[in-house]
C-alpha cells in the first residue's frame, strides 16, 4: 500500500507542450526541489534562469539519434522504479550512483495533433514517443513512491498538494495521477495502433484492438438520470461533427442531445451543400423530417411540415451556414440544438435570444463516403463494424419493373434512400419533391413501418387541409428488401408511384409482380442500409 505522503526532493521534467512549464518548475524550485530535464525542456528552464540539471549528467551518456535516445537508461528508470522501503533497491541505487526521482512531469510527442493535421507517414512516425511512455509507466507503476503528471491541467493541483503537505504528495493524489497516466499512454498507443493499421491495410478482424479517448465533456447523466455519462474524443480522428463543434449558445449538452445531434449531422451531410440546401430534424436519433431546397429556410419549412409534432424539442442540422432567415424560423418552436458548419453573426444573435437553445458550429461537414468504425459494447466485449459509407449516388440503380421511373421519381428515390440510411430499421421513407412526407422507423416488421409512414403522410395532409394524403404521388424507400409483397402493397395503397429498395429477397419476383400490378416503378440498389 502507498505510504500516506511522499516527500518530493527531485523532479524530472520532459514535456512537448511547454504551456505553464516555467511557472510550474519555478514553484518546484522555490520549494527546494531539484530539477532535472531533457532537451528543449532543459533549454526553456535554463533560459528562464532556473537551476536545472540536464538528464545526460544523470545518465553520463549524451542524447543521441536526434533525441530518440536520451531517457532510456538505468539512471532514469532506476530512479523512478526504486522502492524506497526496499533495502536491496536502495543498495542498488547507492552501488551505481543513482538518485531517486520523486516527481515525473511528462507530456508526450504530439502524435494525435500530427495525425489530425494530415502530416506525411514519416512525420507521424517521428512523433511517436518512446521514452516518454516508458517513463510514465515506470513512475505510475511505482506510484507508492513517485508522483507522475501527464496533463498541464494538473500543475496547479500538484502545487496545491505540495503546499498542503509541506512539500509532499499524498497517496490518494499519487493514485489518481497514476490512473490518469496509464489512461494517457493507453489512449496514445490506441491512436498509434489504429492509424498504423489503416496505413498498412488492416485486417477485418485483427487479433488485438485498442480504443482510447480524451475527456471532451462530463455529462450530468446518461439516457436516464440514474446512468452516469461522459463524452470522450477519439485521438487522431478529426471527423467533423460533435467532436469538432464549438458551442456558441445555450446550456450544457446532455447525453441524449449529443447522440441525437450526431445522428442529425451525419444525416444532413448526405446532401452536398454545393447542390442544395438541406435540413434534417431528428428526434430520438431518427429523422422526423428531412428536405433539400434552394434555401435553408425553404428546406427547414418542408422538413418541419413532415412531422411538426415530433419536431418539437428536436435537433435541427443544416448543411450550410445558418443564415438570418432560417434562424428566425427555427426559433419559432422549441428546439434543443442547432448544428451547422457555420453561422452568420446575425443568425447567432437571433439564436441567442433563446437562452437554452444550443448552437453548435462544426466547421465542416463529415464525408458520408469516408471510412471509419462504429464501436458498441456488448456484455464482456466490443462489437466493431465499418461505418456505412455507401452512398446512393454511387450505386447502379437497376430498374426491375415494366415501368421506368421518371426523372423526377429518380431524383426523389435518391433523396429518400439517403434519408432511409439514417432511419432505424425497419425503415420506410415516403418522399416527394425533395422532402420527406412520411417516415416509419424501428418497427419489428417492415409492413408496420410502411403503414406508420403512410399514416404520418395522411396526418400531414389533414394539417394543411389537403384532400389527399401527402404520400399521393410520392416515392418510397426501404432500407432493406421487402420480404413479402405486403409492405409494397401498403405503399401503393398510400399513393406511392415508385419504390427504391436493395432487392435480394427470395420473393423478389413476387414483389416485382405486385409492383407491376400496381403500376409502380421500382429500382434495386443492391445495397442494404440496416441501422440498429
Amino acid at each position: 500500500m502507498p505510504r500516506d505522503t511522499t516527500p518530493v526532493t527531485r523532479a524530472l521534467l520532459s514535456v512537448s507542450d511547454k504551456t505553464g512549464l516555467v511557472d510550474f518548475a519555478r514553484s518546484l524550485s522555490e520549494r527546494g526541489i531539484a530539477l532535472v530535464s531533457t532537451g528543449g525542456t532543459h533549454k526553456a528552464l535554463a533560459e528562464a534562469g532556473l537551476p536545472v540539471t540536464e538528464v545526460s549528467e544523470l545518465t553520463r551518456f549524451p542524447e543521441m539519434m536526434d533525441g530518440r535516445v536520451k531517457t532510456l537508461h538505468p539512471a532514469v528508470h532506476g530512479g523512478l522504479l526504486a522502492i524506497r522501503d526496499n533495502p536491496e533497491h536502495q543498495a542498488a541505487l547507492a552501488a551505481h550512483g543513482l538518485q531517486a526521482i520523486d516527481l515525473l512531469v511528462v507530456n508526450l510527442y504530439p502524435f494525435e495533433a500530427t495525425l489530425e493535421a494530415g502530416r506525411p507517414f514519416d512525420e507521424c512516425i517521428e512523433n511517436i514517443d518512446v521514452g516518454g511512455p516508458a517513463m510514465i509507466r515506470a513512475a505510475a507503476k511505482n506510484h507508492a513512491d513517485v508522483a507522475v503528471v501527464v496533463d498541464v491541467a494538473d500543475y496547479a493541483t500538484v502545487l496545491a498538494e505540495l503546499q498542503t503537505h509541506d512539500g509532499a504528495i499524498g497517496s490518494e493524489m499519487r493514485r489518481r495521477l497514476a490512473q490518469k497516466a496509464f489512461s494517457r499512454t493507453a489512449s496514445y498507443d490506441a491512436a498509434i495502433a489504429n492509424w498504423f493499421a489503416g496505413e498498412i491495410g488492416k485486417e477485418d478482424a485483427p487479433a488485438f484492438r485498442a480504443f482510447g479517448g480524451n475527456l471532451g465533456q462530463s455529462l450530468r447523466y446518461g439516457e436516464n438520470p440514474h446512468q452516469s455519462a461522459a463524452f470522450y474524443r477519439s485521438p487522431g480522428i478529426a471527423r467533423p461533427g460533435i467532436a469538432t463543434a464549438r458551442q456558441i449558445r445555450g446550456k450544457a449538452l446532455s447525453y441524449n442531445n449529443l447522440n441525437d445531434t450526431d445522428a442529425a449531422y451525419e444525416c444532413v451531410a448526405e446532401f452536398d451543400p454545393a447542390c442544395s440546401a438541406a435540413v434534417a430534424i431528428i428526434k430520438h436519433a431518427n429523422p422526423c423530417g428531412v428536405a433539400e431546397a434552394s434555401s435553408l429556410l425553404e428546406a427547414y419549412e418542408q422538413a418541419l411540415a413532415c412531422d411538426p409534432t415530433s419536431a418539437f424539442g428536436g435537433i435541427v442540422a443544416l448543411n450550410r451556414t445558418l443564415d438570418v432567415e432560417a434562424a428566425k424560423k427555427i426559433v419559432e418552436i422549441f428546439t434543443e440544438v442547432i448544428i451547422a458548419p457555420d453561422a452568420s453573426d446575425e443568425a447567432m444573435a437571433i439564436v441567442g435570444t433563446k437562452k437554452n437553445l444550443r448552437l453548435l458550429l462544426a466547421g465542416a461537414l463529415p464525408d458520408p463516403r469516408a471510412a471509419g468504425e462504429i464501436v458498441r459494447t456488448l456484455a464482456g466485449g466490443l462489437l466493431i463494424q465499418g461505418r456505412d459509407s455507401a452512398v446512393v449516388d454511387d450505386m447502379p440503380l437497376r430498374v426491375v419493373t415494366r415501368r421506368e421511373p421518371s426523372e423526377a421519381e429518380f431524383a426523389d428515390m435518391r433523396f429518400a434512400y439517403k434519408v432511409a440510411k439514417h432511419v432505424k430499421s425497419n425503415a420506410i421513407v415516403y418522399a416527394r419533391a425533395g422532402a420527406t412526407v412520411g417516415i416509419g422507423a424501428g418497427q419489428m416488421s417492415r409492413v408496420d413501418s410502411s403503414r406508420i409512414a403512410a399514416w404520418k403522410a395522411a396526418e400531414g395532409a389533414k394539417r394543411i387541409g389537403a384532400a389527399e394524403s401527402l404520400a399521393k404521388g410520392s416515392v418510397v424507400a426501404s432500407d432493406a428488401f421487402f420480404p413479402f409483397a405486403d409492405g409494397l402493397i401498403a405503399a401503393a395503397e398510400a399513393g406511392a408511384t415508385a419504390v427504391i429498395q436493395p432487392g435480394g429477397s427470395m420473393r423478389d419476383d413476387e414483389v416485382i409482380r405486385a409492383a407491376d400490378e400496381a403500376g409502380l416503378a421500382m429500382v434495386f440498389t443492391g445495397t442494404r442500409h440496416f441501422r440498429h
